[in-house]
């Protein structure tokens, strides 16, 4: 599939953009023509009630659901146009482009810390020596250091969230996805990932996050997103969506969070 040239902000191409997407299941329409992008070292989060599509959105955009119709583009290529996919080799590149961070860690139970992180980059034929000390330099950045022979359940589930997302930024992604990254976690526990979070926020890591955090996401998005029903409600700078939200159904959201 051919490449495209991003129009409006000269010479910025967005690591992520959607055009028209949708996906259903059966009968049931899940994402009704959901358009956005996200530029490098940008952050968006993305809120809205249960069952608004939010997830779904992220796995269509990490091919784990196969979407129905639109455009999926990173880098500028298309890896998904008018309902067909770029092939299995093209699929498999944009697969090394982001990473992704699920509500429920994900970890190999019986892979050691260190084996957990390093497994998929060696896997993808990366030299041993230097994904460990990839690793190691991670488990620092965690605040997990003496962890590496630990196994997932010897650990609470903010060490385990962190471990997750050292494990995904070992295949040092240009964009990572995150999916209610601290829904499974108690509030202490929350506190320790979203310090994380915030941290390659600052480092400008490019990231999309779905987050009930409200005040998390007004602080560290460069953009929000709020979805209900499979679409697109508001859209703009934080400041705007949680401090004057346009729409009734955004303010009708937002008035069940403190601000």
């Amino acid at each position: 599939m051919s490449e495209i040239k991003k129009s409006g902000s000269a010479d910025v191409t967005p690591i992520l953009e959607i055009r028209g997407l949708q996906k259903s299941f059966g009968e049931l329409s899940v994402l009704k023509d959901i358009s956005l992008s996200v530029d490098p070292g940008n952050v968006l989060s993305i809120i809205g009630p249960s069952g608004s599509g939010k997830s779904t959105l992220l796995r269509c955009a990490s091919f784990l659901e196969t979407a129905n119709g639109g455009d999926i583009l990173y880098d500028g290529k298309y890896a998904f146009k008018d309902g067909e996919y770029a092939g299995k080799a093209e699929l498999n590149q944009f697969r090394t482009l982001f990473g992704m961070v699920f509500q429920n860690f994900n970890l190999f139970p019986h892979y050691s810390v260190m084996k957990n992180i390093c497994e998929p980059p060696v896997l993808r034929g990366q030299d041993k020596e230097k994904v460990r000390a990839r690793a190691e330099e991670l488990l620092k950045k965690m605040g997990l250091e003496g962890k590496e022979d630990a196994y997932p359940y010897q650990l609470s589930g903010g060490q385990q969230q962190r471990v997750a997302i050292a494990r995904a930024l070992a295949l040092e992604p240009e964009i990572l996805y995150f999916d209610e990254p601290t829904s499974a976690l108690d509030p202490e526990l929350t506190g320790e990932v979203l310090k994380v979070i915030r941290q390659l926020a600052d480092d400008h890591m490019t990231m999309v996050v779905v987050t009930h955090e409200m005040a998390f996401a007004r602080a560290v998005s460069n953009r929000v997103i709020f979805m209900d029903g499979g679409f697109i409600i508001e859209e703009g700078h934080p400041e705007e969506v949680f401090g004057n939200p346009q729409q009734e159904r955004t303010r009708r959201f937002l008035s069940n969070y403190t601000q």
